[in-house]
Parts: structure tokens; sequence; C-alpha cells
């Protein structure tokens, strides 16, 4: 299975229109490959909170309509990255979308847990509330982005849902990259499963980005990581790894905290 994880860069100069199009076309031309994912707010820029009303759209808006495009055109599964999404009722989502290879949209995911700590992103937008997974012919993937990085809980939840390869969407900053590689790597090892996770690149609302992609393999091994710019990350995966991982060393089947209601002391 190989997949291209496109660590597209955010330049405020750049239109939103323009930036559709330009991630469109890196997305065609990964054909031959089995899944594309792109990052986080890569329309707007995740720290560019005053653009996030103006450029939101439905759930079937511009965005939706370009990557599932992109997606039939390539012939791939494409994680589009996120955006945001305007509900009927108005209120603004950090969402994802996985397109098919036929450009049928398959998932929906919206950001659960919102970055801010009572600002911007926390107090702008609504949390998802529901676990999102995809079923690839050859892996089931689990939906996660950004701040979710720093909540297992999450990805524990992923995989009880059958999750086998973990895909995060970012817009991280620069100046916490090394907590961006310590999670994702802890996240494959607690749960034995690849991670890919992909970043923005550039700086957008005077926060540079950490690019820095990465994809760790089900043993916490480092497969490739992008640099600080735009590129595009290939990378050959296993599905069987992660089967043979658990079965090799099957601290998952252990486990004692989280299957039921603990028992608390008195």
């Amino acid at each position: 299975m190989r997949a291209s994880l496109i660590q597209i860069a955010v330049d405020p100069d750049e239109s939103v229109d323009a930036r559709r199009a330009r991630a469109a076309s890196l997305v065609v031309a990964q054909q031959g490959v089995d899944l594309v994912v792109l990052p986080e707010l890569w329309t707007v820029g995740a720290f560019a909170y005053p653009a996030f009303a103006e450029e939101a759209e439905p759930l079937a808006g511009p965005t939706h309509e370009v990557m599932a495009k992109a997606a039939a055109e390539a012939g791939v599964w494409l994680h589009a990255g996120s955006f945001v999404e305007r509900a009927d009722d108005g209120t603004l989502y950090n969402t994802s979308l996985v397109f098919s290879p036929e450009g049928e949209r398959s998932a929906r995911y919206r950001k659960i847990h919102r970055f801010g700590f009572d600002r911007g992103e926390a107090v702008m937008m609504g949390a998802g509330e529901e676990l999102v997974t995809v079923a690839l012919p050859d892996t089931t993937l689990g939906l996660a982005t950004c701040y979710d990085l720093r909540f297992p809980e999450q990805f524990r939840g992923l995989v009880d849902a059958g999750a086998e390869t973990l895909v995060v969407a970012a817009g991280w900053p620069e100046r916490r990259r090394a907590h961006w590689t310590l999670l994702a790597q802890a996240r494959a090892v607690e749960n034995q499963a690849y991670v890919l996770a992909v970043g923005t690149a550039g700086t957008h609302a005077d926060v540079q980005q950490a690019g820095h992609s990465i994809v760790v393999d089900p043993w916490g091994e480092v497969l490739a990581q992008a640099g600080a710019d735009e590129e595009v990350l290939t990378v050959e995966l296993d599905p069987a790894k992660v089967r043979a991982t658990r079965e090799q060393f099957p601290a998952l089947k252990d486990r004692r905290l989280g299957l039921a209601p603990p028992r608390l002391s008195s």
C-alpha cells in the first residue's frame, strides 16, 4: 500500500481558490498511489481565525467539489484534510472529508478537541462528537485532527473500532514541533498502528508552521519524515504488519482499564 502525504504551504498572499486548484493538481499527480492525505485547514490556515467565518463553506461546498473530482481523476482514496464547515444551523466545524477513488464521499469527521484555551478555534467552532473510521480495501483508517493528537483516549477508541492506520491532519506550529514527533510515535506504539501525520508548511497569521509530516510504523519506527517546506512524502506501508505486531506483542490484550468502569477505592 502506497500513501502520499501532501505537506502544502499556506501562503496568505495566495487566494483560497488558487490554493484549492493547486492542491487538486497535487492530488491528481499522485496517480498510482493508494491513499493521499492533505493537512488541516489548508484552505485558510489553522491559525487564521479572522478568516474562518468569511471562508466557511457548506458540507458540499467548493472544497468538497474540487476534492471529490481530484480523487476520481487520480483514482485514489483521498483524505482531503479539513476545512471550515458551516452547518445548517450556522455552527462552524473543523471538518475532514474522505473520498473514494470514484470521488464519492466516504466519511466526514468533525474535530473533537478544539484548540485555543477559550480563544480562537475553541470558542469559534463547535466540537465533533463522533469517532470516525473508514474501511479501505487493505486497512481501516481512524481519523483525527491536530490537537486530537494530545488525547490518547481518542486513538484507543479508534483502535477499538477497528482502526489499523491512524491519520492525523494538522496545522501544527513550529514552536511545538518536538511534541509533534513525540506524540506521533507514542500514538503508534501504544496502539500498535501506523500513524500518518501530515502538517502544513509556511507561515500564516504570524505563526510559523512545523511541517515535518511523519509516518510511523506499529513499532514506533519513523519510516519517513518531511522537512519544513512544501513537500509530498510518499511511503510504502505493509498493512499486515499491524496484525503481525499485535500478535507478536499482544499488549492490547492485557488492558485492564477502559474496557469497563474502573473500581475506585474510597
